[in-house]
């Protein structure tokens, strides 16, 4: 048993937090000095009477991302971390067959607890037409002593026949990751038509170790999240896919000719999942924090999002990653660009300064609500947490909603009460959201701590009358 709390603590460094492990301190301008003081961080209120949850799917092991195909079969998509798809017909059925299969690719998966896997799916936008569509997977490690390979694979399934499976195409980029965390692993088409992926800072704790380079400030040891030089761990990047079986780097990327050009923005521990709003372009993504804070991101063009300078809006210390120093640097002197702020900050559950306030294990991002089922939650950010407990109390999942705030302040949230759940809670571990071509939001979840079993299920947002 201690093996395995000793996996499961090393991982809640990566997507969770440190909370619980016996000894471990392991608008586009939002800068800030990040001074040791708690922000002044009035507790999510809770909300939402009149939100309920209908249930779409269950019986998967670990659904991490679900998505509706950008064509007229109606169908939901659901990504399974152990390395398939799942299929939802139009007609609500859970088929039996995986649409696409990559369990023979992905490295193995601990079933105690994992952030490897299958991770992200992303359609292309005609997929409709040309039946293209990309994958993100942890493969077998290329490199000695390494622990997995970040790969970004191209599909392809047969446009207009419904039961077609998905076969492989080409692996367009691989990136060798040093530990078993911190992946990221979000794919998703921007406004622009080019495909955006995150990759985490390469795992471990502080952003240093085997695997983490040196960045530009030396007052922390390491720095893959401020590397643009290196490597592609810590950032978004940015592809044209436009050509089957390959990718080039757009021109207009912000670091061609001075970095990686493939990198977009920068400064990230773990962003696992991001999204785009589908009706403003706005791309907002949740970054997992360490000790202290957990983030969201308004994520522009070049941005520095501050790891492992900053945890959140506050400096850090990798040394005393439990502390907040008293000054650091607001700007990246490589590039020039100021560490940007994120526009939501939620207190780790391990976070000493949280006082009374509600912590959280982990910040999972959402998707900006656009439908029409739940009309009070229009133009709201709808995000989590995987959950609001120690890892070893039941699961304690939440989702919370922000609007925006005003004259470059963080966003409000609200905690969602669920109507017709024993006192209003999710109930489930949250594992990730998803959006379908009508703006409605899914809320996915599992009661395992890991990739094993199957209490996986899929929800959607729904209107239910107060009670």
């Amino acid at each position: 048993m201690r093996a395995i709390r000793t996996v499961i603590c090393l991982g809640l460094m990566g997507v969770l937090a440190t909370a619980t492990c016996d000894g471990d301190n392991s608008d586009d301008k939002r800068s800030g000095q990040g001074k040791g003081e708690a922000p002044e961080q009035v507790p999510p209120k809770s909300s939402g009477g009149g939100i309920g949850l209908d249930l779409i799917a269950e019986g998967l092991t670990s659904p991490v991302a679900l998505m509706a195909a950008p064509d007229s079969s109606g169908r939901l998509f659901i990504v399974d971390q152990i390395g398939v798809v799942r299929v939802v017909t139009k007609d609500g059925k859970l088929q039996d067959d995986p649409f696409l299969d990559v369990r023979a690719l992905i490295a193995p998966i601990m079933q105690a607890y994992d952030e490897r896997g299958l991770l992200g799916l992303a359609f292309h936008p005609y997929f409709g037409q040309n039946g293209r569509l990309f994958v993100f997977y942890t493969a077998p490690p290329r490199v000695a002593d390494w622990d997995n390979t970040s790969v970004v694979a191209e599909y392809h399934a047969a446009p207009g026949k419904v039961g077609e499976k998905a076969q492989p195409v080409a692996i367009l980029l691989q990136e060798d990751h040093p530990q078993f965390n911190h992946n990221g692993g979000t794919l998703a088409f921007g406004p622009d038509g080019h495909l955006y992926v995150s990759i985490g800072d390469g795992g471990g704790a502080n952003d240093v170790g085997p695997g983490h380079v040196e960045d530009w400030y030396p007052a922390n040891a390491g720095g893959n999240g401020q590397d643009i030089k290196a490597n592609l761990m810590g950032d978004v990047l940015r592809l044209d896919v436009s050509t089957p079986g390959t990718y080039k780097i757009p021109a207009d990327n912000p670091f061609v000719g001075r970095g990686k050009g493939e990198i977009w923005a920068y400064g990230f521990r773990n962003p696992y999942r991001f999204s785009f709003d589908i009706r403003s372009g706005d791309l907002l993504l949740g970054d997992a924090g360490q000790n202290m804070w957990e983030e969201i991101d308004l994520v522009r063009k070049g941005g520095n999002y501050g790891w492992n300078v900053k945890e959140g809006a506050h400096c850090f210390s990798a040394a005393q990653p439990s502390t907040v120093p008293a000054s650091c640097p607001s700007v990246d002197p490589t590039t020039g660009a100021a560490l940007i702020d994120p526009v939501i900050e939620m207190f780790n559950l391990a976070n000493p300064m949280r006082g009374s306030a509600e912590g959280i294990l982990t910040v999972i991002g959402g998707h900006v609500y656009r439908g029409t089922t739940v009309p009070q939650l229009d133009g709201r950010y709808v995000f989590g947490a995987f959950s609001t407990q120690a890892f070893d109390a039941p699961p304690a999942g939440a989702v919370y909603t922000a609007s925006r705030g005003s004259g470059g302040s963080q966003w409000p949230s609200e905690k969602v009460t669920f109507v017709g759940r024993p006192d209003g809670a999710l109930g489930h571990y949250l594992l990730g959201f998803g959006q379908d071509l009508t703006g409605e939001v899914y809320v996915l979840t599992t009661d395992s701590l890991g990739p094993a079993g199957n209490t996986g299920r899929v929800y959607r947002l729904a209107s239910t009358p107060a009670q």
